[in-house]
């Protein structure tokens, strides 16, 4: 699944152990208790002893059978790991090639450690040639609120005057997004939970997160793209991050460390992804290289160019190099940072829109990775990451995720129609990996009496509508800075001064970290007309200090269309996505062995 260290490669391993005067109970099994798997997927088993056991002493079982009558090879016995006075057992690369329920217990001989798996088939026929899966990147209600008012607009009975393209799906779901650790997740293990089927900690991607010292030793389970490309399915992933940033990341990585960017970019290259778009080009670059932020002389510019991938670096080529039919895999990166989010690419030419002025929207990666990826017979896999709605909400910057909330519906839209001319065969989700704490309240009226900005925040009948001017035919109103604005707010924020505007100057930076590491507002907008400091709810010293906005635990939305999409209802676990993805495309029984020998 990915390189790992020597010490922990190897078939069998018998080691020889001094006695300890108390035996050690079986800490962690991985995969955990309830995780499902899908047959023939690549998974690494390891249990974890709280101290140093001898080989004699230990007993694995898998439905009351020594654990190698199941999974067909003898795991490695580690006496100390990573010199600790604790021994593990170790498998890389295990599977399961029959469904049904696993009961795993692990013994030392005086106690033990029991979780019980569930492993699945999915149907022998495909029902879907692809899967387009679209992540908003903290994607919320309110978002999707905000976006339909700007976009669609109302008429005089107080209807929408028409339906977000992401909206008008036929199937619906809520999904919880919580991880193995916590209520409240980040994107790598949430994005994770998509395209593995496995839950994971905050800031891991592509394993589960046990004590091992290496970001890259621990458990790691196979992706939707390693198993899509032994079944000769193209894959590809589109954002407008950075490409090594955690959700385009999970489509490859198995890491502890959602910053191990240089292995990241490797692990992209070792995959054969067919299409990788977004920022993020100074990972690419050997350190020798001004920008680089690699720690070694690797030039992978040239690794995928020698891999036959096309380079690149603008829409223009982007778009010439989509266009032949001899491209079959592109390497996109549109920026040394995160591509600029639509307000600013299209507008305000804020950010970096200057230095980059020939940059694709997401929409425009889409079109050009749908282009390329069903010259593939076999069909596609296909993420697509609209990444700055996040962003932009820990920045609490309203405007600009609206902005990319609308950009995100465009490539919905644009995914829909091309599926429809295509004879309906692609399955096409879209969801969020997680929620911000962010609500539409009324509006902002700069006209109603007194020049205190808080009490010119319209509730209820006061709000009435905003006045945004009628949306081009994208969506986009061409102004934001109009008199009466939605007024969008973030319930989980450091100290800051709220000015009730939209940030045309850039990109909003509600606080800044002092030399202490205390959180303090930032004073840049302290002298705005109207400007109200807000003392915030988040913590402003110490290790969890926040200088932005923060995750909501809240669950998000999964609307769905396409062949397979009937299995999305209800109130789901986000693990559930990756089976709807597998059972579309019968990933199960593998293609190929399901066994690395």
């Amino acid at each position: 699944m990915r390189p790992l260290p020597s010490a922990v490669l190897g078939v069998a391993a018998t080691v020889a152990f001094a006695m300890l005067p108390l035996a050690a109970a079986a800490e962690a099994i991985y995969p955990m208790n309830r995780a499902d798997i899908l047959v023939g997927a690549h998974f690494d088993f390891k249990v974890e002893f709280d101290g140093v056991v001898k080989s004699d002493e230990i007993k694995v079982t898998i439905n009351g059978q020594d654990y190698t009558k199941v999974l067909a090879r003898r795991a490695e016995l580690i006496a100390r790991e990573d010199g600790k006075e604790a021994s593990a057992l170790i498998l890389r690369d295990a599977a399961l090639s029959r469904a049904g329920e696993y009961t795993v217990i692990a013994s030392d001989g005086a106690s033990s450690k029991t979780v019980v798996w569930h492993a699945y088939n999915t149907p022998a026929k495909r029902a879907a040639k692809n899967v387009i899966l679209f992540i908003g990147d903290g994607f919320s209600i309110a978002h999707r609120t905000a976006a339909r008012m700007l976009s669609k607009g109302y008429d005089e009975g107080g209807k929408l005057k028409g339906k977000l393209a992401l909206d008008d799906m036929p199937y619906m779901a809520l999904l919880s997004t919580q991880g193995t650790d916590s209520i409240v997740t980040d994107s790598a293990n949430s994005a994770s939970a998509y395209t593995t089927g496995h839950k994971s900690c905050v800031n891991a991607l592509g394993v589960y997160c046990s004590r091992a010292t290496s970001t890259l030793a621990h458990p790691a389970v196979e992706t939707i793209a390693g198993i899509a490309k032994r079944h000769g399915i193209a894959v590809g992933a589109v954002t407008n991050s950075e490409v090594e940033d955690a959700t385009p990341a999970a489509m490859v990585a198995h890491t502890r460390r959602r910053a191990d960017y240089d292995d990241i970019v490797h692990m992209f290259l070792d995959s054969k992804i067919d299409v990788l778009m977004g920022g993020g080009s100074p990972n690419f670059l050997p350190r020798s290289t001004p920008g680089s932020k690699r720690r070694d002389d690797a030039d992978y510019i040239e690794l995928f160019r020698r891999a036959g991938y096309a380079l690149a670096t603008s829409k223009t080529e982007m778009q010439a190099m989509a266009s032949q039919a001899a491209t079959t895999k592109l390497l996109g990166l549109y920026n040394t940072g995160n591509v600029d989010g639509a307000l600013d690419l299209k507008f305000l030419k804020k950010g970096s829109v200057a230095k980059f002025p020939d940059q694709p929207d997401v929409v425009e990666e889409m079109k050009a990775a749908i282009e390329i990826l069903s010259r593939n017979k076999n069909g596609f896999v296909l993420m697509v990451e609209s990444a700055r709605i996040d962003k932009y909400s820990h920045s609490m910057d309203a405007e600009r995720a609206i902005y990319d909330t609308i950009m995100l519906d465009n490539a919905v839209k644009a995914a829909k129609d091309w599926a429809k001319s295509q004879g309906d065969k692609t399955l096409i989700l879209v969801t969020a990996d997680h929620a911000h704490p962010v609500s539409v309240i009324g509006t902002v009226d700069d006209n109603a009496p007194g020049s205190d900005m808080r009490n010119k925040v319209g509730l209820y009948a006061a709000a009435g509508f905003p006045n945004y001017p009628a949306p081009d035919a994208d969506g986009y109103p061409s102004s934001v800075d109009v008199s009466r604005r939605v007024r969008m707010v973030f319930g989980a924020y450091p100290d800051h001064y709220d000015t009730f505007r939209p940030y045309l100057d850039g990109e909003n930076v509600p606080a800044v970290r002092n030399a202490d590491g205390t959180v303090v507002a930032n004073e840049k907008y302290k002298d705005v007309p109207g400007a109200v400091l807000r003392v915030g709810n988040l913590p402003n010293s110490g290790a969890e200090a926040a200088n932005q906005g923060v995750h909501s635990g809240d669950d998000v939305i999964l609307t769905a269309t396409g062949p397979g999409a009937e299995r999305v209802h209800g109130q789901m676990e986000n693990t559930e996505l990756f089976r709807i993805m597998a059972d579309a495309l019968a990933l199960a029984p593998p293609a190929k062995a399901t066994h690395k020998k």
